[in-house]
């Protein structure tokens, strides 16, 4: 790896750790980066979440100290998201490469419905709660989502907290707490099955946690609006590519 790869990674963890601080998506630019770089898309999945661990730690820390701390309301769902991010990525690391790949693709591309739907008004109606085994169940398939792929889970989170009536900062505070939860727990997965590249995750660290920290400030400020055209924008092309249509 030389210098302008650790740069383009540095620069890429940066957009992506920013991304998934304001809404999530984030890896559907550094996994496809990551197999760019020539790393196999089992081991890009691998490597990227080691970034996303420690932007996660940076922006829980921020949000805490900007009187929004997360984890009080994160405590209910912790356990389902743990136990399906374990399983899921149990089944991510035994994948062949060229799967996962065309998995990610299909992934890419099916997260496309949230971002386009507009969101919902600070004035709209409240969609009723979902009883406990309901949440349990939600959060359950979202952890062995996250465990499996990691890419939009950020977004299927918030969609799935639009249903407590949290307002986006707070949405995303819990957000940032479930994911760095998720992540912890499928790493050791990944680096048991030798799937981390280290040198390409350290470079992505240190875009991801500078990302989420200054993606904090720009969370309080309603951010995520500047980003939705350019996100779709991403999504496209690299979905695309990565299902060889280019």
């Amino acid at each position: 790896m030389d210098l302008i790869e650790a740069g383009l990674l540095v620069t890429t963890g940066l957009i992506a750790g920013s991304l998934n601080t304001l809404a999530g998506g984030g890896s559907m630019l550094s996994v496809p980066l990551l197999v760019a770089l020539g790393l196999p898309g089992d081991i890009a999945n691998g490597t990227n979440r080691i970034g996303i661990l420690f932007q996660s730690g940076v922006a829980t820390w921020r949000f805490r100290r900007s009187g929004i701390p997360g984890l009080a309301q994160a405590w209910p769902l912790l356990v389902p998201v743990a136990l399906g991010s374990v399983i899921g990525a149990f089944i991510a690391s035994r994948l062949p490469s060229e799967d996962f790949e065309r998995i990610f693709g299909v992934v890419m591309v099916a997260l496309l419905i949230p971002i386009l739907r507009k969101p919902r008004e600070p004035d709209a109606p409240q969609a009723r709660a979902w009883p406990v085994w309901v949440q349990s169940a939600v959060f359950l398939a979202i952890g062995l989502y996250g465990g499996f792929i990691q890419a939009g889970v950020g977004l299927l989170l918030m969609l799935a907290l639009s249903r407590t009536g949290y307002d986006l900062v707070r949405i995303n505070s819990i957000k940032v707490v479930v994911v760095g939860v998720l992540t912890a727990l499928a790493i050791p997965v990944f680096v048991l099955k030798g799937q981390v590249a280290w040198w390409p995750a350290l470079c992505l660290t240190l875009g991801f946690a500078l990302g989420g920290a200054l993606a904090v400030r720009w969370t309080l400020l309603g951010g995520e609006r500047l980003i939705r055209i350019a996100l779709i924008a991403a999504v496209l092309v690299l979905a695309g590519r990565m299902l060889g249509l280019y």
